[in-house]
């Protein structure tokens, strides 16, 4: 690895770190509904749960949609796109705060990036591109930082021992690196989804009474 990349991989680490500030604790991606009305309530499940997400919702769209915006950082469509296909007020919420968060700090802190909003994949992919940074590990360690988000919030909620958590973590890296390489490869044209029970709870958590997540 050149010293150039090795500096983009490890801007991609810090920028898809927990620590880095576009407030991703404070999301659940319609998981803390689904731990409520118990459909996740184990590691077991728990993994069922995030492996679809990943595989058949929005992690993969969120993957094509980086993709795209990698390969053309001046396209207006993967944004365009990424707004629409937000499947509830909470998922636009999600996607278009984190995104502006994490453009505003790429850009006045890492010097990548023009700073401009944009829903949070497609701000990854656009700072990842102004790098150097390779697309699939950038793809990968997106999906890896989106996983390691949804598992940390059941270890909260459900709650999971810290261990538990790890194992579902390392027990969906495969998957990650799996959908990763579809999406590399995939267009615009390859979105779409059928997480259906995924999206509905992130529909039903805009209504839930008691709390803890914005999402």
């Amino acid at each position: 690895m050149s010293d150039a990349s090795a500096a983009a991989v490890q801007a991609l680490v810090a920028w898809l770190s927990p620590g880095y500030p576009v407030g991703a604790f404070a999301y659940s991606h319609g998981l803390e509904r689904a731990v409520a009305d118990g459909a996740v309530r184990d590691a077991q499940t728990l993994q069922a749960w995030v492996g679809d997400v990943l595989a058949r919702g929005s992690g993969r769209n969120d993957a094509i949609l980086l993709a795209a915006a990698h390969r053309a950082p001046d396209d207006l469509a993967p944004a365009e796109l990424a707004a629409a296909l937000a499947v509830s007020r909470e998922r636009l919420l999600e996607t278009e705060a984190q995104g502006a968060a994490f453009a505003r700090t790429t850009a006045q802190a890492w010097g990548a990036g023009d700073g401009g909003p944009a829903p949070y994949p497609v701000a990854v992919g656009r700072a990842a591109a102004a790098a150097g940074a390779p697309l699939e590990t950038a793809l990968t360690l997106y999906l890896q930082a989106f996983a390691a988000n949804l598992v940390s919030v059941a270890v909260r909620l459900v709650p999971l021992g810290q261990t538990e958590g790890q194992r579902a973590l390392a027990a969906l890296a495969p998957l990650c690196a799996a959908v990763a390489a579809e999406a590399a490869g995939a267009g615009l044209d390859d979105l779409g989804g059928a997480a259906f029970a995924a999206d509905i709870a992130a529909m039903r958590h805009e209504t839930q009474a008691v709390r803890l997540f914005r999402t």
